[in-house]
């Protein structure tokens, strides 16, 4: 069994016994229109920073559990961070919804929930915890699932990111009219960063698309190589944790935008 597989079989079960009535979720989140994340990433003429909170990963362990969100985001957003990418799965990653609620209150940046995404209620716990924006990882759904969380997302006035490996899931995420997209150069059935695949997929994605590069992102030169080919914002989360002076990681990612 790969990383993926036990993450989403974790989460695939955990929906399973979830029996709140989705009705009652439903009025809850309300409707609203999407729209506040992706602003924030188009809004200036730099490379956007999304920059994430992240105790620890399956493949690297620990990275900092001692971080406290609400510190990191303020910190976060002395760099010129355009918005917040907050782990909030558990089992696997150390976080929490607490974390997303505490960065959330500390700043007034955009939020993404990053978690494994894999039912109705997840999208719509997303809305109700406060973030912007919730990821649907194209890997870990079917085509009709990822459709129809992608329309949840949107009704609630979240802004669906769309995670793609490849070709042909850049396809699959086009194909249910998605028009914000994740090239993700970690592959989640091995763990491994291959620092060309953003590169190698920008060619593909249609230019009315707001594409962000994700993992393997350590420093401006990887930055320029992403804005280079296109990509409108970086999402970071180790390099960012680990640095010594984070807001000063955080402005040297934010490099110009082709002219």
């Amino acid at each position: 069994m790969t990383y993926l597989d036990g993450i989403i079989a974790h989460h695939r079960q955990r929906a399973a016994n979830d029996t709140r009535d989705l009705d009652a979720l439903r009025a809850k989140a309300g409707t609203a229109p999407a729209g506040r994340f992706v602003r924030a990433l188009t809004e200036h003429d730099t490379l956007a920073v999304i920059a994430e909170i992240k105790r620890r990963s399956p493949s690297k362990g620990d990275i900092d559990m001692s971080i406290d969100p609400a510190d990191l985001a303020r910190e976060y957003a002395r760099g010129g961070a355009s918005c917040l990418s907050v782990l909030t799965d558990e089992q696997f990653f150390a976080g929490s919804t607490a974390d997303l609620l505490a960065a959330r209150a500390s700043v007034t940046l955009p939020v993404l929930r990053k978690d494994f995404t894999v039912c109705e209620h997840d999208v719509l716990d997303a809305r109700l915890m406060g973030a912007d924006a919730v990821l649907l990882i194209a890997a870990a759904l079917t085509d009709r699932e990822l459709g129809a969380l992608h329309h949840v997302a949107e009704s609630v006035g979240l802004d669906a990111l769309v995670e793609v490996h490849d070709n042909g899931e850049l396809r699959r995420a086009l194909a249910i009219g998605a028009t914000f997209i994740g090239v993700n150069q970690r592959d989640l059935h091995s763990f491994t960063v291959d620092t060309e695949r953003a590169v190698r997929l920008a060619a593909d994605i249609p230019p009315d698309v707001v594409a962000v590069a994700e993992s393997g992102i350590t420093g401006p030169a990887d930055a320029r190589r992403c804005a280079a080919a296109g990509y409108r914002g970086v999402l970071v989360g180790e390099h960012l944790v680990r640095a010594r002076n984070r807001p000063k990681a955080v402005e040297e990612l934010r490099v110009a935008l082709p002219s």
